[in-house]
Order: C-alpha cells, then sequence, then structure tokens
C-alpha cells in the first residue's frame, strides 16, 4: 500500500532506500531517542530494513521534493503496546535536517487515518521516552491523549530502563476531532 500526503509519499521500504537510511539511522541524535542505537554501518542498515522495517503496515517516509526517504513511520498490530486484536501502535522517526518540517505529524495523521477507516482498529496506542519532547509534541498535535507513565521500562537495543509516556487515541476521538488528516 502507499499512503501520500500534500508532501508525503509513505510507501514499502526497498534495500535501495540503505543509502539514505544509513543517512540519517546513523546520527547519534536520531535513534537513542527512539530506543535504538545508531547504525553502525550501511550493512547494519541493509538487514534493518529487511528484517525489522519491512514489515506489514511500516512504511519509508518519503519527501516528495527529493523523492528519498526522509524518515520511517508504521503502525504496529503486535507486541509492544498492542493488547487487543482490534488495536495499533504508531511510532515513527525522522532525520535531523528534516526536523521541525511538520513531517512526523503530516505521516501521523495519515497513518491515523489508515489506521481507523481501512485496518478498522478501534484504539491507536503511542509513547514517547522522558525527555523526547520532539515526539510528545507530535503525539499532542495529532490528538493522542495522555493515559499513563511507566517507569523503569526495559529499552533492550540500548540495554537500560526509561521512564515511557504512553498516549491513545480511540476511534471515537478519532471521529471527534473531524478526522484531522493532511
Amino acid at each position: 500500500m502507499i499512503l501520500e500526503t500534500d508532501r508525503l509519499i509513505l510507501r514499502p521500504w526497498k534495500e535501495a532506500d540503505a543509502e539514505e537510511c544509513f543517512r540519517y539511522a546513523s546520527d547519534p541524535a536520531v535513534g537513542p531517542m527512539a530506543g535504538w542505537p545508531p547504525h553502525a554501518d550501511r550493512e547494519e542498515t541493509q538487514r534493518v530494513i529487511r528484517d525489522v522495517l519491512s514489515v506489514p503496515e511500516n512504511y519509508a517516509v518519503v519527501w516528495k521534493e527529493t523523492g528519498l526517504p526522509v524518515g520511517s513511520a508504521g503502525i504496529a498490530l503486535r507486541g509492544g503496546l498492542v493488547r487487543g486484536e482490534k488495536e495499533g501502535e504508531l511510532g515513527y522517526w525522522v532525520g535531523k535536517p528534516y526536523w521541525g518540517r511538520g513531517i512526523a505529524p503530516e505521516a501521523s495523521r495519515v497513518l491515523l487515518q489508515h489506521a481507523f477507516e481501512d485496518l478498522g482498529l478501534e484504539r491507536v496506542w503511542c509513547g514517547y521516552f522522558e525527555g523526547n519532547r520532539k515526539s510528545e509534541k507530535v503525539q499532542r498535535k495529532v490528538g493522542f491523549r495522555h493515559v499513563r507513565t511507566d517507569e523503569d521500562v526495559d529499552v533492550p537495543q540500548l540495554g537500560e530502563k526509561r521512564r515511557l509516556h504512553v498516549s491513545c487515541m480511540t476511534r471515537e476521538e478519532w471521529l471527534e476531532n473531524g478526522r484531522i488528516v493532511p
């Protein structure tokens, strides 16, 4: 599936995206805030594209102006915060040169529309680690409501524990907010 907004195309990842993905995923300002270490080399990025990013409902976020991926966004349907069949978890990251351009909220809105209209989800979860103000702002901007804070959450890829702020949006909340889409 391909999703589109005025400025973005969300499409499946390709192995040919490894160079651009590595450019952003190797930046120490990007991954650790989301709970994963910076990529060490292009081979790691290729493996991550193949084994992690190329799962159903996960997308390369492509900046239409350049035709190149600038981040990743998706709806996980299992694991993490997901507890039921009609639930999903929104996740996203954007390369540092593209921060502050509204890309994560724009991608999130089209993914929420897809989650509620096409996938038939009733609830979408999202979380951010303590100190990740950018992710906190994205969630607030698109209409998530904070539901709890979990202490001492394992972050296995970094070998540490963190405080996780958990937000949620229900189908009803999305409908009440006027189906805010880009």
